[in-house]
Formats: C-alpha cells, sequence, structure tokens
C-alpha cells in the first residue's frame, strides 16, 4: 500500500513536470508577428472576422497579428504561398471546407491534397446555406421546387458562384437525392447571383445569410429552407428542408478552419488551438461573429478532422457522379 502511494506520488510529480515543460514551450510562442493568410477577398465575411481573431490574439500574444489575403485560383494561389512558409506557426491559412475537401476532387490532374500538405491547427466557424428564390416565385416549399424539377427535366434552373462551389455542390446533392435534374448556372459574381434570383432569371439559389440578406431585407427574395438538420435562430420561422418537403440528409455548410504547414511544433499547434478557441468563446467576439450569422466553432483537432473527411466522401461522391472538372 505505501509502495502504491509512493509509485502515484511518482507518477504526479513527473507528469505535473511534463504540463509544465509543454506550458513552458507553449509559452514561448509567438516571439514575433504571425501572419493569418486567407484565401478570401478583402471586405468578405470570412476575411472580417478573421481580422476580428487577429485583433483579439494579438491582444494576447502581446505581438502583432496580420491578415494577408490571397484569393483566386480555386484557393491555390493562397495554398501555394503559405506551403513554401516555414511550418513554425508563424504562418497559418484560413481555409473553408470545399478547399480542403472538394478541391482534390474537382482539379484530379494536379493531385494536390491539402491535407497531405497542411496540419488542421484550428476550427473557426461554420456557416448553413438557404435555400433562396425569389418573392415571385410560385413555390411556397421544398415539395414544390422538387416537384417543378421531376415535371421538367433540365429546365429548373439554380446558380451559384462558381462551379463546384457549395452552391453547386448542394444543387448536385439534391438532384441525387431526389433523382432529378436541374441546370446550374454559375456567376462570376454573388451580387449578380442574387440579383438574377430576385429577377427570376435563375429558379433558386444556396446562399448564407449574410450574402442574401441586403437582398432579402428588399423584399425580393424568399427562403424556401435551411439547408440544415436545426432551424436558425435568427430566422426561426424558416423551416428545415426535411420540414419543407425536402430530403432530410440534405446538410448544405461550409465549415472554415486554420491550418499550417506541415510540421508545427506540436506544442506551437496546441497553444493556437487553445487561444483561438478562447477568443471564440469570449462573448463579445460570439456577438460580432452573430452578425454574419457565423457560428464560431472550438472543436478538438479530431472532431474538425471527421467532419472534412465526411465532406470529401460526399463531395467525392458527388463530383464524380455529376462528372465535373476544373481541370
Amino acid at each position: 500500500m505505501l509502495f502504491f502511494k509512493k509509485t502515484t506520488l511518482i507518477v504526479a510529480a513527473l507528469s505535473f513536470a511534463c504540463i509544465g515543460n509543454a506550458a513552458q514551450a507553449n509559452t514561448d510562442f509567438p516571439q514575433k508577428t504571425v501572419t493569418l493568410y486567407s484565401a478570401f477577398s478583402v471586405g468578405s465575411g470570412p476575411d472580417v472576422v478573421l481580422r476580428i481573431l487577429s485583433q483579439e490574439l494579438g491582444k494576447i500574444w502581446g505581438q502583432p497579428v496580420i491578415v494577408e489575403n490571397r484569393p483566386g485560383g480555386g484557393g491555390f494561389i493562397a495554398l501555394e504561398a503559405v506551403s513554401k512558409r516555414p511550418a513554425d506557426g508563424y504562418s497559418l491559412l484560413q481555409l473553408d471546407s470545399e478547399h480542403v475537401s472538394a478541391l482534390p476532387h474537382l482539379y484530379k490532374s494536379r493531385n494536390y491534397y491539402p491535407r497531405e500538405k497542411f496540419e488542421l491547427v484550428a476550427s473557426l466557424f461554420y456557416t448553413p446555406f438557404m435555400i433562396a428564390v425569389s418573392d415571385k416565385s410560385p413555390w411556397k416549399n421544398m415539395t414544390d421546387l422538387i416537384d417543378a424539377a421531376k415535371t421538367k427535366p433540365d429546365n429548373v434552373t439554380y446558380g451559384s458562384w462558381f462551379v463546384g462551389s457549395p452552391g453547386h455542390l448542394g444543387g448536385e446533392w439534391i438532384d441525387s437525392l431526389t433523382n432529378t435534374k436541374m441546370l446550374h448556372i454559375p456567376y462570376k459574381e454573388v451580387s449578380q447571383l442574387y440579383t438574377a434570383v430576385a429577377n427570376s432569371e435563375v429558379d433558386w439559389a444556396y446562399g448564407t445569410i449574410p450574402s442574401t440578406r441586403p437582398v432579402y431585407d428588399s423584399g425580393k427574395l424568399r427562403y424556401l429552407a435551411i439547408a440544415a438538420p436545426k432551424r436558425h435562430p435568427l430566422f426561426p420561422d424558416v423551416p428545415t428542408v426535411a420540414e419543407a418537403g425536402g430530403p432530410a440528409e440534405l446538410d448544405v455548410n461550409s465549415i472554415v478552419s486554420l491550418l499550417a504547414p506541415k510540421g508545427i511544433p506540436e506544442a506551437v499547434r496546441d497553444k493556437i488551438q487553445a487561444d483561438v478557441a478562447k477568443v471564440l468563446s469570449n462573448p463579445e467576439v460570439v456577438k460580432r461573429f452573430d452578425s454574419f450569422a457565423f457560428d464560431p466553432l472550438t472543436w478538438p483537432l479530431s472532431e474538425l478532422g471527421q467532419r472534412l473527411d465526411q465532406k470529401e466522401e460526399t463531395y467525392k461522391g458527388l463530383i464524380q457522379k455529376a462528372n465535373i472538372s476544373l481541370d
């Protein structure tokens, strides 16, 4: 019994020492400016909330945290820029789940798998997608939309902001789940897309709440449903797809996270993740994210990885079935 107690004390002391050493290692970072690269353009929702994060991390770390935007090229411009940076935690990259999970299957000839070159560092936020139609549309629910698509194959149109976007793949997902065939129309600008929906130039489109909100508030757009398993607190009267007569499996969303070049020290990665989670748990930060209808995420990296794996399986199947290629 005495031996057990002594052994327990020794193990506890060693564990405390290891924790102390890890904590000491964590406090060594950062010692200089940290750059958060983004695959999104200046002024976009993801860019704005990344700047909120950078300001708060700067306060915690006592070092400048700056944002550098590298949009375009389907995400490859940002990916290539950051992949050449040292794996020391001072260069981090903001990507969405489509960059991580759909890109390898949209550009097959490039054989580029982001998670072979980058490590997940922290989850940032989640955004669901609404299904929007013109206020003049005769459709009142998802049953109406699906019935129209079944009655006139290739006549029902939906728009998105580019080929391979969540708005495009989400449309392919409805086709796959309901055995319909709708016609996808890509637009160059998000603002053009929702104006086109409002003017009935295209029948419907997916959209995040912040991207559709200006046209929605003007009274020219209606939401048939939210493509999620539960209603959104900002729009409690908008039903889920299942409640509106659509397939319950449909869950169209985007997960945004921070990644680092492969090889980042574990202690540095863990400190970044912990401090990002601390910022995203701050009620004032949550309130600012709410203005974009972005839900802050503080998932452990294991859960983030699992969610991205699930998305990749879904996207891979949809891309192969629809024979979509951006090569």
